[in-house]
This record gives C-alpha cells, structure tokens and sequence, in this order.
C-alpha cells in the first residue's frame, strides 16, 4: 500500500484531485494534526450491477424501520464515523479531515445518506461523488442493520443517478456479504478513469 506525506496546505480542490487520482486520505489517528495519502495496491469496490442484500436484510428494508434521508445531517454522520467505540477504539478521521470533507459537502461533492428513528439519528454513511464514482468512506450504526440498509438507499440512488463505480477504498467480511470485491491497482485505475471522463453526476 503507497503512502504519501500530506502537502503543507490541503484544500478541497486538492483533495478532489486526489481523489481522481485513485488517493484518498487518513490520519494516525483522532489527535494527529496532519494526513497521508494512501493508494491501495489491491482496491475495493462494490459493482453496481452484482450488488447483493440478503433476504432477511432485504425483508428487514421493505418494513421501512427507518426514515432514510439524504445530505441532511452530514457533518453529524462524519463526527458519529469519527467516535470510538469497542469495535472501532481508534479513528483515522482527524479534525483536518472533519473539516475538508464538510466543505466539499457545501460544494456539492460530499454526501451523506442518514437512517433516523424519530429525531435520533442512528445510523449513516458518507463518502464523495466526482465523476460518475462515489467514494464511500466511513460509517455507523447505532441500531440493528442501520448502516446497512443505508448502504441498500446508497446503492439504488447511485443506479437511479447512472454511477459507474462505488469505492469501498478496502474491502471487510462486513462488505463482501454485499458484493464487495478485491481488485488490482492497474484494472481500478482503468474503471477510475472512466468514470471520471464523465461529468459530474448529481447525487
């Protein structure tokens, strides 16, 4: 896995660069002031067309047991990503981070989809859209399958919208239930560039 020191100044700009790149970045941990960029020799994705959801989960979806809305709390969902808990006792997303990735969602590059209980927010994900590629980054749960029938509206908005490419950065247990798949450096960095000979889809 290519690791690279952060530039003395990262903007949003750069950061959407990176991103067309195939780089995307993290932090030591919560405290760390600064970032590195990671590019990943093998890279996970989920494809779109081979998107799999389990039956319970799928029933689980069709009961609705959550609002599921989009881009209305974003920066509640990157700070509940950022928590620690007992499976996660550390973070990779720093305040650098926590604020570079709030100010591409007010430029319209950063995106949250949010599960909420009444006025609880309890499960989400976020992750950036450039291109005709959504990269996903981080998420949560704090309700049974909260995230993932998050992941379920994610990927059916992304087909809706006519994405070609969802980034899982890595690949989990978690996500190869989904359809989760390892691939190459060389063959992403060849779906990447597709995707970003496209415009900049709406999300």
């Amino acid at each position: 896995m290519a690791r690279y020191l952060n530039p003395p100044a990262v903007t949003p700009e750069i950061l959407l660069r990176a991103y067309s790149a195939g780089l995307f970045p993290m932090a030591e941990s919560a405290d760390d002031p600064e970032i590195y960029w990671v590019q990943p020799e093998i890279r996970g994705l989920i494809p779109l067309d081979e998107f799999h959801v389990s039956r319970s989960l799928a029933k689980t979806v069709r009961k609705m047991p959550y609002d599921i809305r989009f881009n209305t709390a974003f920066a509640e969902v990157m700070n509940h990503c950022a928590e620690e808990t007992a499976d996660r006792p550390t973070t990779w997303i720093n305040p650098l981070i926590l604020k570079l990735y709030q100010e591409l969602n007010r430029m319209g590059y950063a995106h949250s989809v949010e599960a909420w209980d009444g006025k609880t927010l309890v499960g989400g994900l976020y992750g950036v859209s450039l291109g005709s590629a959504f990269f996903g980054e981080s998420m949560f749960s704090r309700r049974t399958d909260a995230s993932k029938i998050c992941l379920v509206h994610l990927v059916e908005r992304l087909r809706k919208k006519g994405f070609t490419l969802l980034d899982t950065q890595f690949t989990t247990e978690h996500l190869k239930t989904f359809g989760a798949i390892d691939m190459p450096r060389k063959a992403y960095e060849k779906l990447l560039e597709k995707a970003m000979d496209s415009e900049d889809l709406a999300f």
